[in-house]
């Protein structure tokens, strides 16, 4: 195939949304030879990008790609031409050449030297600028426009229509709707016959109406194993960090986690979340430790024996659970009392209401069906001309810089693809 370059000539792309996706599918597409314009909503780009990883921007993931695959939680196949156009070491070239150095941290996860989101902005905004492209900020998109079964342009909240000959809408999910992640894409998708697989929250913190949770708000784990059962079946294992709020727990192992217990709730299953506070010892090994604290603790009473074995917040909890009288000598604990105690370290049950609803997820699950995407070009199989790309479609990975690595892939794909002749 071929790409129109000629003056007036040009093939028109419009590109719906001015986020990681959009940024790349716009200047995909300008590369290309297309005349480009990309609407934004907001009043500057990547409005969601600023506030990724606690404004530093966790950009991608610096893993083969083989792991940034596995790390997909939903349809990874559809996959494999977008990131094959467009991989992790790509994305750094281009970043790190448009004037923003980056570095790789724990877990091969990439970001800013400068650790401040803007500077991805820029060096996105100085690519789009490079390639061609025109930005038009302050501007949403009210609907799309059709003739014939293709997509033929767009129009403006304020009445104006815009002709193209390609028009690529990646406008993101439902996560962070002060962003302008309100879910317009989907109406646009529906608007051309697409099915909307049901949307929920994603990389989310978990709720608990457990009586404990208030008094443990604040309170950050480190090191400690976090555990799903389904059915009597561990479906998430992981180590690592999280904290307690005032109505449940987050941090990255939840916000992983997440992804697995919505799987499991659209199931219909129930799921028990746990927590090994002590997962580098086993129960013989944790059980000489407690016995060791215990002896050098001999004279004091149970309630005030934990301090060694855990963080302040949560000594009163584990007297609590024990069961054991906490007015209790410590050298009068019996040996199965110690060894309930083991148990409760290594299997810390936190009951799970419910997730936190959409506004507080990293990203949506669900969007557009990708069953009717062409994967190979990012086009719509129902309407000839209409592309998608990025968060708006059936896609979504574990917390890492994996989800922001789809939007990049996708996005250049659907660019790229947009401005071929045909």
């Amino acid at each position: 195939m071929t790409t129109m370059t000629n003056g007036n000539d040009k093939i028109k792309v419009l590109v719906v949304g001015g986020g990681a996706a959009g940024m790349m599918a716009a200047y995909a597409a300008a590369s290309g030879g297309a005349g480009v314009t990309v609407f934004e909503r907001n009043e500057k780009l990547g409005k969601k990008i600023y506030i990724t990883g606690k404004g530093r921007c966790n950009v991608t993931n610096a893993s083969e790609m083989d792991v940034v695959f596995k790390n997909v939680n939903r349809n990874p196949k559809f996959l494999y031409s977008a990131f094959n156009a467009f991989d992790n070491t790509a994305l750094m070239d281009l970043i790190e050449k448009n004037g923003c150095p980056l570095k790789t941290e724990r877990g091969n996860r990439v970001f800013p030297v400068s650790d401040h989101a803007s500077d991805i902005i820029k060096a996105m905004s100085t690519a789009l600028k490079n390639a061609g492209a025109s930005v038009r900020l302050n501007s949403r998109v009210q609907k799309l426009l059709f003739r014939d079964g293709a997509c033929v342009g767009l129009r403006l909240e304020n009445g104006e229509e815009v002709k193209a000959d390609r028009v690529i809408v990646s406008t993101g999910g439902l996560s962070y709707p002060t962003t302008g992640s309100d879910g317009d894409g989907y109406s646009f998708a529906r608007e051309a016959g697409h099915e909307i697989v049901d949307t929920s929250p994603s990389l989310v913190p978990l709720l608990s109406d457990d009586p404990f949770i208030k008094e443990l708000q604040g309170l950050s784990l480190k090191n400690v194993e976090l555990r799903l059962e389904s059915k009597g079946k561990t479906v998430f294992k992981e180590l690592g960090e999280m904290l307690f709020t005032h109505n449940g727990i987050s941090g990255p192992l939840v916000l992983s986690a997440s992804s697995y217990y919505d799987t499991e709730m659209r199931r219909g299953r129930e799921v028990k979340a746990f927590i090994d506070l002590k997962p580098a010892l086993d129960p013989e090994t944790l059980d000489k430790r407690i016995l060791r604290d215990f002896d050098s603790a001999k004279n004091k009473l149970f309630r005030n024996s934990l301090d060694e074995l855990l963080p302040g917040k949560l000594t009163g909890v584990f007297v609590s659970l024990s069961g054991i009288d906490p007015g209790k000598q410590v050298n009068s604990v019996t040996k199965e009392e110690r060894e309930h105690l083991g148990k409760l370290l290594k299997n810390f049950e936190i009951h799970i209401s419910s997730a936190a609803p959409i506004n507080e997820a990293v990203i949506t699950r669900g969007g557009v069906n990708v069953k009717e995407i062409n994967p190979g070009t990012m086009e719509s199989k129902l309407v000839k001309n209409l592309f998608f790309a990025g968060e708006v479609l059936d896609l979504d990975a574990m917390t890492g810089g994996y989800n922001l690595q789809i939007a990049w892939s996708t996005g250049y794909l659907a660019g790229r693809e947009s401005c071929h002749i045909r």
